[in-house]
């Protein structure tokens, strides 16, 4: 159909998010919606995305851990605020990974090294404090009036994340499989980093509750000291299995 002018008006029974931005015989600027959902990320696309999302978050390592830690020894409403850190060192992830400095990681040997053995040992040093902590049940914690700040944690969070080149090269691996480079990446990040967060979450929220559940049932010292040494058995477990990773081969 023909609008006066010779601008075209879209047909309904057309894909109304094919329509662009054109201009009649007059000048007028006729505004349309041109290609914005492919510019963004197609729906089918977006499903396999949301998919391999509770994948990646599902999946066992050094984020877990830490949620169940939080859960454990904080209990679910404050504990949470790991989370909130560990979705933060994501979406710093996919922004060094958008920036190029995810490939830059991947490519150098000495920054990669760097990135890496950075994670190994703030992984053994959380293992450590959580070794060292003491076996106080959350009541007695919260009596005490000193319990670790949400700001902490959410650092914590953030660090074990965002310093992670294993991340890093997976991000690298499984993210452009999902990117139209022919269209502006930069809301395509922002669609793929708001599905991490979301899953992540989620899941970890999961992690979180099911772990301050536990401490509700845990009353002995003996039982929490045996929990805080098994937590930092695991993180420390996680910075060794940080520090066999190793850069793939070009």
């Amino acid at each position: 159909m023909k609008r006066r002018g010779g601008g075209r008006i879209p047909n309904a029974a057309q894909d109304i998010t094919a329509l662009t931005l054109t201009f009649d015989d007059a000048g007028t600027a006729c505004y349309n919606l041109g290609s914005f959902k492919e510019s963004i990320m197609e729906l089918s696309v977006w499903l396999g995305f949301f998919a391999a999302s509770w994948a990646i978050s599902l999946s066992p390592g050094a984020g877990a851990i830490a949620a169940m830690s939080a859960g454990l020894n904080h209990g679910f409403k404050r504990g949470y605020f790991m989370t909130i850190g560990l979705i933060l060192g994501i979406l710093t992830q996919i922004l060094f990974v958008g920036a190029g400095l995810g490939a830059l990681i991947a490519a150098s040997e000495r920054a990669f090294a760097v990135v890496k053995w950075a994670g190994v040992a703030y992984l053994v040093y959380l293992g450590i404090q959580q070794w060292r902590s003491p076996a106080k049940p959350l009541v007695a914690e919260q009596a005490e009036g000193k319990p670790i700040s949400r700001r902490d944690l959410v650092l914590r969070g953030w660090g074990i994340n965002a310093v992670n080149p294993k991340g890093t090269v997976f991000l690298l691996a499984v993210v452009p499989q999902f990117l139209n480079l022919h269209e502006s990446l930069t809301p395509q990040y922002a669609v793929i980093g708001a599905t991490l967060a979301f899953t992540d979450a989620v899941v970890m929220a999961g992690y979180t509750v099911l772990a301050a559940r536990v401490l509700r049932a845990l009353r002995s010292q003996a039982h929490l000291k045996a929990m805080n040494r098994v937590f930092g058995s695991l993180f420390v477990a996680a910075g060794a299995l940080l520090a066999t990773f190793k850069k793939a081969a070009d």
